[in-house]
């Protein structure tokens, strides 16, 4: 077995990789550009080596400064993670010309199938359905219209290189063909470094389903179940899980069929996934082969109990698989939900800075956090803005959702945005739970886009109970520690009020033989909890059910958030709710005549002059975040007074880019 390997990639799978390395006896060689020279996979692996500046294409990307380090701390062998080297046949060839093993596929395969082309060529050769369209490369926004004329709307435009949601654009119309065009070119080169983006139909109402393959260097591939990624958001997968809530064993079992066929027509060997879309009748169509570990492969290891890095390893060290098909047996359900550094509230843009508190959901046989930061650890704008991958476990899917619920309420992120609301909210939602699912079900659940977690009536009478509790502990503590139980110090037990979503309600709490009672508005809360101030999570039984809310302490009351909410509490005696009541409100100011930058980004381009006369919809400059690029247009017919950026500027949040008259 090899005796040290080095992991061409950062954060969470980087991380992900030296843990089982680890569990093998395998020392690990991590790379770090500038911007990760603190990162958890540098601090847990047993060496490192420097590879050079933030951005990609100066450091992940450039393949002599990978080997160079591989081959300073004697390296044998290469893991690539998923993205940046990781389908790149050039630097899979210069590893074997070095002696370097490269854990993953052989050139072969790579060069058929992680060409998104020359892959659905190759498929249709072998037999297997493949989605109507058309394998000529798109020169331009003209080329690109007239295509998705023949083939017919709506089609899908996609980079040739691509992966992961980068350099995919659907369009309806012949002025979302040609605008797609040039978006999905941009995020090619960016991403990739290949331009080439190709056109086919676009499904209506799909799923996407994918089925994980493992082959060795002797002729052996299985296929180990399915993979539902449907909830996705501009491509980019959200929720995953296995097995699908969809299929029947005899699609289960033709979809790995087919898979294995194709894997062996390519001579496969090691972990890959081929990704199908599948329609309301369960007809399924080859969409592409990633000759690569998944983002999602956690959840094929749960259900099967196969540790694919591990078997990534073992054949590229070049022995047999020990499995065969008959040993793969989907056990259990498994769920996978991607926690982003973004902002659901404003359009799920970007968010980057420092993670200032950060406590994921304590690890168990139902719970796995696969992730790359730490407290402490800085989000950067240079790279994908994942957190972590929290992953449950549960012998049905209802469980798997069930501790997917818990696990989100104890998971506590602060100094950034992130996603925990929304995941939560489409957790809670009936439709997700009844498994009518497919790739638009958050287009369609969420036209008008997140606006923050419904706050039920039951969820509202948890906030309460909690917050009348939180306070009522923390005035106690207060009297006790200044010595002010005496007569002029507040009376904890007396009524209070509480605002909470515009509404005022009168409550009071009390002690009781186990535990303590909140009475609201006439109606008795019973809570029995071991809650300390202090603690961010308030773990409790409330009215006989165990809660976990998180607690943010604010001037005038708290921020509690809980099953995918959020609310701004306010408790006060009723003379200050009376003063509070008089108080103006104070409103935001008119910012309407300003463009203003959504998120730290690059401007890519300025598509209008200081003078020019604009319609609503007309796009007024494209800003690129983390490897996507954002068309920013006008809301209503205006003139441009000012232009403040240019293209090439790197802008802060809310800095100003245009002003209008």
């Amino acid at each position: 077995m090899f005796s040290k390997i080095l992991i061409a990639n950062r954060g969470e799978i980087a991380c992900r990789v030296i843990k089982t390395a680890r569990k093998m006896g395998i020392k690990t060689v991590a790379v770090y550009s500038d911007a990760d020279a603190d990162a958890l996979h540098v601090l847990m692996a047993d060496e490192k080596v420097h590879i050079g500046p933030a951005p990609a294409a100066e450091s992940y990307l450039i393949a002599d400064k990978i080997i160079d380090a591989a081959k300073k701390t004697g390296a044998e062998a290469i893991h690539p993670g998923y993205g940046f080297l990781s389908e790149n046949a050039t630097f899979c060839e210069k590893l074997k010309a070095e002696g370097i093993a490269f854990i993953g596929p052989e050139v072969k395969a790579i060069g058929v199938m992680g060409d998104k082309i020359e892959s659905k060529k190759f498929a249709a050769k072998a037999g297997v359905n493949t989605v109507p369209g058309s394998t000529e490369i798109i020169t331009s926004p003209d080329h690109a219209v007239k295509i998705s004329g023949k083939i017919g709307y709506p089609v899908m435009i996609k980079a040739s290189a691509g992966g992961g949601g980068k350099g995919m654009r659907v369009a309806y119309t012949d002025t979302e063909a040609a605008e797609g065009f040039t978006s999905a070119t941009n995020e090619a080169i960016s991403s990739f470094g290949d331009d080439r983006v190709f056109i086919e139909k676009f499904i209506e109402e799909p799923r996407h389903i994918e089925i994980q393959i493992l082959g060795d260097a002797h002729g052996n591939v299985i296929y180990l179940g399915e993979r539902e990624c449907s909830i996705q958001r501009r491509h980019q997968k959200v929720i995953e899980e296995a097995p699908s809530p969809f299929l029947d064993k005899a699609t289960r079992k033709s979809m790995g069929e087919q898979s294995v066929a194709l894997s062996k027509e390519v001579d496969y060997q090691s972990a890959g996934t081929v990704e199908f879309i599948v329609d309301k009748n369960r007809n399924f169509f080859f969409l592409e082969m990633n000759t690569r570990l998944q983002v999602e492969h956690p959840v094929t290891e749960l259900i099967t109990g196969v540790d694919l890095v591990e078997q990534m390893i073992r054949v590229a060290y070049g022995e047999k698989l020990t499995l065969a098909q008959d040993d793969i047996k989907l056990n259990g359900w498994a769920m996978e939900t991607r926690v982003y550094a973004e902002d659901p509230l404003r359009g799920f843009l970007p968010s980057i800075g420092r993670v200032v508190k950060y406590s994921p959901p304590e690890e168990s046989d139902n719970v796995r956090v696969d992730t790359g930061i730490y407290e402490g650890s800085e989000i950067s704008m240079y790279y994908d803005p994942m957190i972590a991958k929290l992953i449950t476990y549960g012998e049905s899917r209802d469980q798997a959702i069930q501790h997917m619920r818990q696990a989100l309420d104890r998971y506590y992120i602060r100094g950034l945005c992130h996603n925990i609301a929304f995941l939560a909210d489409v957790l809670n939602s009936k439709r997700f739970q009844s498994g009518n699912i497919t790739t638009n079900y958050i287009a369609e659940e969420y036209p008008d886009g997140f606006n923050g977690g419904a706050l039920t009536d039951e969820t509202k009478k948890v906030m309460i109970a909690v917050a009348q509790t939180v306070h009522s502990f923390e005035m106690g503590r207060q009297a006790h520690i200044s010595d002010k139980m005496n007569q002029d110090a507040p009376d904890y037990k007396d009524t209070w009020v509480i605002t909470i979503d515009g509404e005022n309600y009168k409550s009071s709490f009390f002690a009781t033989e186990d535990g303590c009672a909140v009475l609201c508005n006439d109606e008795t809360h019973t809570i029995l909890s071991e809650w300390l101030p202090g603690n961010p999570f308030f773990e409790a039984n409330v009215n006989g059910n165990d809660v976990c809310v998180e607690v943010d302490k604010l001037l005038d009351g708290y921020l509690l958030t809980y099953n995918g909410v959020s609310e701004k509490i306010c408790i006060r005696t009723p003379r200050e709710a009376e003063l509070a009541s008089l108080m103006p409100e104070k409103m935001p100011p008119d910012m309407s005549a300003f463009l203003l930058c959504p998120m730290p980004g690059l401007i890519v381009s300025i598509d209008v002059a200081e003078g020019d006369e604009v319609k609503a919809g007309q796009t007024l400059c494209v800003v690129e975040a983390m490897k996507m690029e954002n068309i920013l247009r006008a809301e209503k017919d205006t003139v441009i007074k000012k232009v403040s950026a240019k293209a090439g500027d790197s802008l802060a949040v809310d800095e100003m880019i245009i002003e209008f008259e």
